[in-house]
């Protein structure tokens, strides 16, 4: 895949998630990946970001900056949502919070099969205890 494709191929995937059309995740992600060096299926995956969105109804991932190369996309992402639930360990304020994700991913014929994520827990934390941002 060109570096263009897998550029419009990254972002359709991110459409999908801001759709909340998991049924067509398979389209881009292997049915075995990692995410940040463990092991899952596609099924597992797929829970874990239905569970993000569960917690965070209006979750949208806004793509900040993007960088192909290869077979990695390395993307910063912006979140400006409002927590529902309990959230990497925070109960939820009822505020918004804002805050980034540095995230990697290597494609294999086509899908994702790695995931390298790291969120900016520290503003997140700082939000969710009423610190500002």
């Amino acid at each position: 895949m060109s570096t263009l494709d897998l550029r419009s191929h990254y972002t359709n995937y991110i459409a999908t998630l801001n759709h909340r059309r998991f049924d067509d995740l398979l389209t881009f992600v292997c049915e075995d990946l990692t995410y940040n060096d463990v092991s899952m299926t596609s099924g597992q995956y797929r829970a874990l970001l239905e569970d993000d969105v569960r917690r965070i109804p209006d979750l949208y991932f806004e793509v900040m900056h993007l960088i192909v190369e290869g077979d990695v996309v390395a993307c910063r992402l912006r979140f400006d949502c409002t927590p529902r639930e309990p959230f990497r360990g925070l109960a939820p304020t009822g505020a918004r919070v804002v805050f980034t994700e540095h995230v990697f991913y290597r494609f294999r014929d086509d899908r994702i099969s790695q995931v390298w994520s790291l969120l900016d827990v520290e503003a997140l934390q700082n939000q969710m205890r009423g610190w500002g941002h």
